[in-house]
């Protein structure tokens, strides 16, 4: 009995660390997507910047400012 007891002990640690490196795996994935997001975010908004800045600069222009 004692075999089979730490076959199945073996089984239950490989499958608790298998399930681990999994949900790490999962998690550094997650925290890459949420900062491939957020960069996205800061370029959109600098752009969104950029584009009022011209756009004002131009009116200015044309005002004769």
């Amino acid at each position: 009995m004692g075999f089979m007891d730490d076959a199945k002990d073996a089984a239950e640690t490989a499958g608790r660390k298998a399930k681990d490196a999994f949900e790490d795996t999962k998690d550094r994935v997650e925290d890459r997507v949420d900062e491939h997001k957020a960069e996205s975010d800061v370029k959109k908004a600098e752009a969104e910047r950029d584009s009022v800045k011209t756009r004002n600069e131009v009116k200015e222009q044309l005002r004769g400012d």
